[in-house]
């Protein structure tokens, strides 16, 4: 047990055969065998802790297929009322139907109206059903995961549950992703005062050992999970132009190894232009969000998408596809009107992707324009202030009135 800032209380459960490990989910190999019953045994966990404390939560908010089956078990004993948030469709905890057993749930629920999905277990699909509000990361996504393409097989089912289906935008730390307070960038800078921007291009162009002459040329910047979701396949198609028009880009990310083979091949190619560091390293996030020009999300799908986010925040702009979070965060640029915050791409092609990279390019040219442009996309609000009052009103909404008097 431990206790956050402000007095919020956090509770931690310890397995070490299950949870000492160096990664969450899987290695860059794939995930772990024992996915299943790590996290049935985390849902019971919760539901143990729920029963030691005497039930003292009203709401329980649940995240993604690790947690799907804590609804479930409160649909069977009823007591605090769930929320839970989808934020990636393509993971859903899909596991052989022997499974099922681990759970000690009765047996009728593993059928077409319950867990039971193309002969499978499916945890997301309990986490959808039994649960009593629904809700993404963002309001497009919160569509588009009602369709066949990116409701990976549960479209169907995510349309019969649309009545209790929310997109909430999700935020981003403003604390943490401050130009003004950051302590891992080499100069503060603010929406008034964009001198320190260009300190910190130079200080990452010095980190990689790349040419300074790239201080007024375009610096890309990609910090991603190195995923299929992430459109790594399409970025691969646009580097060798990108490399042939003077510009220079720096990826930092992990994920499938095979990505990670080949964008590290795509660097070797273009030594004096292109560096991959693989890994996570917090500190060399904020240099890249800070000292960059534009940032790269290609994204097949996006359920929201932080990183964007990030960007605008240092006036870095995104070059973004035009899919579920990146939609509703990026206002695409008019290059004859000067408004924007970023250059939106839409058909997953690299003739599209290419498009807007060319106008980025347009308007970076135009040293009076790009920096109004960046200033618009440093004065957007994604902080947590404004989801916390949307969530807010979910909760409440889910209280009877004497609950919510009290």
């Amino acid at each position: 047990e431990g206790e956050l800032k402000g007095g919020v209380k956090v509770f931690f459960l310890g397995r070490d055969e299950y949870y000492d490990r160096s990664y969450l989910y899987g290695t860059p190999q794939g995930a772990y065998f024992d996915n299943a019953d790590r996290f049935i045994f985390f849902c019971q966990g919760v539901m143990a802790l729920g029963e030691q404390r005497g039930w003292p939560w009203e709401v329980i908010h649940c995240h993604d297929w690790h947690t799907a089956l804590v609804p479930v078990y409160l649909s069977q004993r009823g007591g605090s009322r769930s929320v839970f948030t989808i934020h990636n469709m393509g993971y859903q905890g899909s596991f052989p139907p022997d499974i099922f057993s681990l759970t000690g749930l009765p047996p009728h629920l593993f059928g077409p109206e319950g867990l039971k999905f193309r002969g499978k277990l499916n945890l997301l699909k309990g986490g959808i059903i039994f649960s009593e509000r629904l809700t993404t990361g963002s309001p497009t996504y919160a569509q588009e995961i009602q369709g066949r393409r990116l409701g990976c097989g549960l479209g169907g089912v995510i349309r019969r549950q649309r009545g209790k289906l929310i997109g909430i935008l999700n935020g981003i730390d403003y604390e943490l992703w401050d130009p003004q307070r950051d302590p891992y960038i080499a100069s503060p800078f603010h929406q008034g005062d964009l001198r320190g921007k260009r300190i910190c291009k130079e200080d990452l162009l010095r980190r990689f050992d790349l040419d300074l002459g790239f201080l007024d040329r375009p610096l890309f910047g990609m910090v991603s999970r190195l995923t299929y979701q992430k459109g790594i396949d399409l970025l691969s198609e646009v580097i060798p132009p990108l490399m042939q028009r003077g510009c220079a880009l720096i990826i930092l990310g992990m994920g499938e190894a095979r990505y990670e083979r080949r964008l590290k091949r795509m660097a070797s190619s273009f030594p004096q232009r292109m560096r991959v560091e693989i890994g996570f390293d917090e500190a060399l996030s904020h240099k890249i969000e800070a000292g960059c020009d534009l940032t790269l999300m290609p994204s097949r799908y996006e359920p929201c998408g932080l990183n964007q986010m990030c960007s605008m925040r240092y006036g870095t702009l995104p070059v973004v596809r035009d899919t579920g979070g990146l939609s509703d965060t990026v206002q695409d640029v008019d290059l004859e009107e000067g408004k924007g915050t970023g250059f939106k791409f839409g058909p997953y092609e690299p003739e599209a992707l290419w498009g807007a990279i060319e106008r980025a390019l347009q308007a970076f040219r135009r040293r009076s324009l790009w920096e109004g442009l960046m200033r618009q996309a440093m004065g957007c609000d994604f902080s947590w202030r404004r989801s916390a009052q949307q969530y807010k009103k979910v909760y409440e909404g889910l209280l009877s009135p004497a609950d919510q008097k009290a």
